[in-house]
């Protein structure tokens, strides 16, 4: 799943490939991408595209007023096209779901993969408009996010700290993977509850938070759109990397597994040597 990262990466991509062209064909692919239908995505099309943004793990492109915004989910992805092929797209059952194409003759195409189908798109007045983008909190890399306001998020958090990082309403952009990794430089459990942080705890957690991200931020800097997905796996240190040894410690990364996700952890770094156990199979190890 994209993040935080990745799309930031999408977005100067796209602002320095799309600003200033014109819109001039929007189709649909998959109908069921579509969330929104006043105004109709056809409403993009003669305008020029203005300004290219994000919103945790929104993008958001703005035609001279009117914002075409996508949540790219679990499975989608963005396919940067220097030549578009003639013609329309035909509908069937591969993984296009959406294309855009400019006057240039280039374009890009949203796409998606697997039988969940959750990749969103939305035409809007204003950004705020879409319900996703409207309950984001905070965006961890803002300014304004300092240590202090990341205190007082997690100040009534009653959650475990994995959990929370994840929750787009407290915080803005991190997924799955990128918590994995925040906590294993903070070395910090995943399951360790929110509400028994010291203030030494979310020194250390909003430090980890602020470096894995912008580092994740500065490796994606500049990549085309069809190697972001490898460059993202390429720098990830815990996640995904079940069975490998720590780069850190030597240890041997663990996982928890969930019914839809698992999460990565390595006992030495993270939990005092003491693996947690999967909730498949038992409780939890205290």
């Amino acid at each position: 799943m994209p993040e935080l990262p990745e799309v930031e990466a999408l977005r100067g991509f796209l602002a320095e490939h799309l600003v200033g062209h014109e819109i001039v064909r929007v189709l649909p692919v998959a109908i069921s991408v579509l969330k929104t239908y006043d105004p109709q995505v056809t409403a993009l099309e003669g305008r020029p595209v203005t300004a290219v943004t994000r919103h945790g793990k929104f993008l958001d492109i703005d035609a001279d007023g009117l914002h075409l915004i996508t949540h790219l989910a679990r499975a989608g992805w963005l396919q940067w096209r220097d030549r578009l092929p003639d013609g329309p797209p035909k509908p069937g059952k591969g993984p296009l779901a959406l294309r855009v194409a400019l006057e240039t003759g280039e374009g890009f195409d949203l796409t998606e993969a697997g039988t969940t189908k959750k990749l969103a798109v939305y035409v809007a007045q204003h950004p705020g408009d879409v319900p996703g983008v409207a309950r984001l909190g905070p965006d961890p890399l803002a300014d304004t996010f300092d240590e202090a306001a990341f205190a007082a998020l997690l100040d009534s958090e009653r959650r475990q700290i994995k959990g929370a990082l994840r929750d787009q309403k407290l915080i803005a952009g991190i997924g799955n993977a990128y918590s994995d990794e925040i906590l294993h430089a903070a070395r910090m459990s995943p399951f360790k509850r929110a509400a028994t942080l010291t203030p030494d705890d979310i020194h250390t957690l909003y430090e980890a938070l602020r470096a894995t991200l912008t580092d994740a931020v500065a490796r994606s800097h500049g990549v085309a759109a069809g190697r972001l997905k490898s460059e993202k796996k390429s720098g990830l240190r815990v996640h995904g990397r079940t069975g490998e040894p720590c780069p850190v410690c030597g240890d041997t990364i663990r996982e928890v597994s969930f019914s839809d996700s698992s999460l990565q952890y390595c006992p030495t770094c993270q939990t005092g040597g003491k693996p947690l156990a999967d909730r498949r199979m038992s409780r939890l190890l205290k």
